[in-house]
């Protein structure tokens, strides 16, 4: 059996391969290329090269490589593994007869997007760029911000079939080393068949996957990478997704936008004040109207109470049952907006809430009050769209919980999420802090963001060798 056959035989469907004779001088050989992933006009270079008149001495792939192929990236390889993974990436094979090595052209064309500013983390002040699909793109795109020789880029591949390249980058003299060989540990665990998006490495990264919160970030924007890299942060590179994770990972990145370091610190801290208040405001709202109409009427004030006895006068539905209710509207319409073209669902959207929510008001089957607070938490749970989705359902728990037991069931509600929320550390880091543990240090870039120049030291909640930032 030849080289060639050798490759030949462990792809179930062959034809797929296109192969070539090849006469270059004295030596005869294969030429296998993948045409549908592999760069047609390197391929003719191949040909072009190897069966030009003037390399009529040439008999060994090593003076194929040195003087036909010099032009080109080559390596000379015996693993017939490493040469099919290879050439299914789009490379391009060459074998002489009698030789069982084969020589590696890189010939890889991957048909990419261009860098455009990412849907999830628009701006209005700073860099527009955002990562794309493609990983050596990705690397550039960080390279060119973090010039400097301690940036660590190291690549593996996951998944048995199908070999996803994973770049994971650090800062050598910032990033703690432990906590970037354990992450190393946590990779080459991983045995499944595919990994096809950065998002199916997050389970294996976290302490507690089953976990209702998030214990990794998540970014599309190489400015906020280089950010939390130079913080003592590694960033997780996937082949083929956009979205870049990093570990360790702490609550108030939730509440970090890149915006707030582009701006007056003034203003940012006044903007994630609004976050934090906008945050409980839409997890709370609901349930704590629930939990005065049922249990405790008569904390409302008067003028309201007489407002919204009018309102909800001959409802069929108890206050519980009618926040249920709005609620699993808004969050049928929020569906149903996302999963439908950008034009149309934006469309869906506006017309399906105002004419469902005056529809149901008119016929008395909700009432006004219920429809303005579900809207208003709604609105408010946006301002932090990472959390959307636990804080959705920690809505509906405490709403639940409020009217079954009015505040003192919302108030141990409240306190058991953040005995649990209090409880998560990954990679050394606390969940939840610096608010517990409480670390001074760090408040000037969690409710405020301070000038760049009060910022000397890096954040503590974070593991890192070297604390100091500035001089």
């Amino acid at each position: 059996m030849n080289a060639k056959e050798r490759i030949l035989e462990n792809f179930k469907t062959p034809s797929n391969i296109v192969t070539r004779d090849i006469k270059c001088g004295k030596a005869s050989g294969y030429v296998l290329v993948n045409p549908d992933i592999s760069d047609s006009k390197t391929v003719r270079a191949v040909f072009f090269a190897l069966e030009k008149e003037s390399n009529a001495h040439l008999k060994t792939l090593e003076e194929f490589e040195r003087y036909a192929l010099y032009e080109c990236e080559t390596e000379i390889s015996s693993d017939i593994d490493d040469c099919i993974n290879k050439l299914l990436n789009g490379d391009t094979l060459v074998c002489v007869e009698g030789d069982e090595r084969y020589l590696v052209v890189t010939s890889r064309a991957y048909v990419i997007r261009g860098i455009t500013e990412p849907p999830t983390e628009t701006v209005m002040r700073g860099p527009r760029e955002g990562f794309i699909e493609d990983l050596r793109t990705n690397l550039s795109l960080l390279e060119r911000r973090l010039k400097t020789p301690d940036l660590a880029i190291e690549k593996i591949q996951v998944g048995r079939r199908t070999k996803t390249n994973v770049a994971i980058c650090y800062l050598s003299s910032v990033a703690d080393g432990r906590v970037v060989a354990k992450i190393k540990e946590r990779l080459d665990k991983i045995d499944v068949d595919g990994i096809v998006d950065s998002h199916y490495l997050v389970p294996y990264l976290e302490e507690k996957p089953l976990s209702l919160f998030s214990q990794s970030g998540v970014s599309e924007k190489p400015d906020i990478v280089a950010a939390k890299l130079l913080e003592g942060r590694v960033a997780l590179f996937v082949d083929g997704s956009p979205i870049v994770v990093t570990v360790p990972f702490v609550a108030v990145e939730e509440f970090q936008s890149g915006e707030d370091y582009y701006q007056r610190s003034s203003y940012s801290t006044f903007i994630r004040v609004l976050r934090y208040v906008a945050l409980a405001l839409a997890t709370l709202l609901p349930g704590l109207y629930v939990a005065l109409q049922n249990f405790h009427y008569t904390l409302i004030p008067v003028r309201f109470m007489i407002t919204l006895m009018t309102a909800i006068k001959g409802l069929p539905l108890s206050p519980l049952a009618e926040t249920l209710l709005v609620l699993l509207l808004f969050e049928i319409i929020r569906e149903a907006s996302v999963r439908m073209p950008r034009a149309v669902g934006m469309a869906m959207s506006i017309v399906g809430a105002l004419v469902l929510g005056d529809t149901a008001v008119n016929a008395g089957i909700i009432s006004p009050p219920a429809v303005m607070i579900t809207a208003l938490s709604s609105i408010a749970l946006f301002t932090v769209p990472n959390m959307i989705g636990p804080m959705s359902v920690l809505r509906l728990l405490f709403t639940i919980a409020g009217g079954l037991t009015g505040l003192f069931g919302l108030i141990i509600s409240v306190l058991f999420t953040f005995h649990y929320v209090s409880s998560l550390n990954g990679y050394g880091s606390p969940y939840l802090a610096p608010f517990a543990p409480l670390i001074y240090s760090d408040f000037k870039d969690a409710i405020e963001r301070a000038p760049f120049r009060d910022m000397k030291k890096r954040p503590k909640s974070i593991p890192n060798k070297n604390p100091n930032r500035q001089a």
